[in-house]
């Protein structure tokens, strides 16, 4: 019994689908923009133009108990979210040390909007802390947006 793929066309989706799967180390975003670090318990500014691509960043260390959320997607006419990516500081064969978890938007018009984003250390599956020492070191880092 022979099968037929549909020839040319069907492979060039399939290599396509390769290809991207391989680039960039693992990283669906490739260009972070204007990054801005944000911490627990400050708010950081954050001026772009629209068309701008920007990058909010947070210190995070997962094997220490780090988990951090993006909390509410902004106004969708102001910002485009585009996804987050964590980077290692030591590279990807490295365990434990943390890195930088980025979360990547494309500004879009003139306007403000406020992006939250928290950090439930050392939390269980509900994402509350289980104890004094969670709840200190858990908290929220807040960003102000201005589309100029």
């Amino acid at each position: 019994m022979r099968f037929r793929t549909g020839g040319a066309a069907a492979v060039v989706p399939v290599a396509l689908a390769v290809l991207v799967a391989g680039c960039g180390g693992g990283r669906a975003v490739g260009d972070y923009g204007k990054v801005t670090e944000g911490r627990i318990g400050a708010t950081a500014e954050v001026e772009v133009a629209p068309g701008e691509r920007f990058s909010l960043a947070v210190a995070e260390n997962a094997s220490v108990g780090d988990s951090w959320k993006l909390e509410e997607l902004p106004d969708v006419a102001l910002l485009s979210y585009i996804g987050d990516e964590y980077e290692h500081e030591g590279g990807s064969d490295t365990t434990g040390g943390g890195g930088t978890r980025y979360y990547v938007f494309n500004a879009k018009r003139p306007g403000t909007a406020s992006v939250t984003v928290s950090n439930c250390w050392r939390c269980p599956a509900g994402r509350v802390p289980a104890d004094e020492q969670s709840r200190r070191r858990s908290g929220e880092a807040t960003f102000r947006i201005t589309v100029r």
